[in-house]
């Protein structure tokens, strides 16, 4: 385990100390471990034992899940700042998705005992883990509502405009998604096929709603893809 050397001003701005002064943080720091992980590489696989918490400091993580038909489904990809391995603060036994590193990517993180110890000592960090998770859940029932009652065409521009939101960059041409997307992974966090997502990104790329590359994406017309998503009844 390598402690962390990440500049404290840095981690105050993290959701999970919110409303903690850097005083506070200091300790929670000292106690927190690093890791650095290449593009590819695991921290930890669906299924495995939940034993630590994370907050991703550089990178990108990509949260994956395999279903009960074995298929496996992109859930989010994250960006730093957010927790992941939330549930090694519940009483889950195991790690529900899959993560693993997008790009290279550093992370800090507890252990489930020294998380709890945490907690007893400073009891905001419960408050605010408990938030991020409700937040965190709601997502996941909205993101389900979508599935079950949007046309593909809504929850393709639903994910490109969250993506956006979460980590968009401005660029010449519009909105650049910044970080690494295949289609495949736009189909599987949409909840469609592969040929579904690649035919509707052509189209949208022939009426200059997005320019959509191998592996990224630029929204050209974010008002465009809105009205998309309001114009089909669910």
């Amino acid at each position: 385990m390598k402690k962390t050397t990440i500049p404290v001003e840095e981690i105050v701005k993290i959701p999970l100390f919110h409303d903690l002064c850097q005083d506070d943080v200091l300790p929670l720091i000292e106690s927190a471990h690093e890791k650095q992980l290449l593009a590819g590489e695991i921290f930890y696989f669906q299924g495995d034992t939940a034993e630590s918490m994370y907050v991703l400091i550089k990178g990108r993580v990509k949260l994956s899940q395999i279903g009960q038909d074995g298929k496996q489904a992109l859930i989010e990809v994250i960006k730093p700042t957010r927790l992941f391995g939330l549930v090694a603060m519940t009483s889950a036994s195991t790690y529900p998705v899959t993560a693993q590193a997008a790009m290279e990517s550093n992370a800090i993180y507890w252990t489930r005992i020294e998380m709890m110890s945490l907690v007893m000592r400073e009891p905001k960090l419960a408050m605010n883990a408990m938030r991020i998770m409700a937040d965190q859940l709601q997502e996941i029932q909205d993101r389900f509502r979508q599935v079950t009652t949007l046309r593909v065409e809504q929850r393709l521009a639903n994910t490109l405009m969250r993506l956006a939101a979460n980590s968009g960059k401005r660029v010449k041409e519009g909105i650049l998604i910044d970080h690494i997307l295949s289609r495949q992974d736009l189909a599987e966090m949409s909840g469609t096929t592969l040929y579904t997502a690649s035919r509707t990104l052509s189209q949208w790329h022939g009426q200059q709603l997005v320019i959509a590359g191998r592996e990224k994406v630029i929204i050209r017309n974010p008002h465009g893809l809105a009205r998309i998503i309001e114009q089909f009844p669910g």
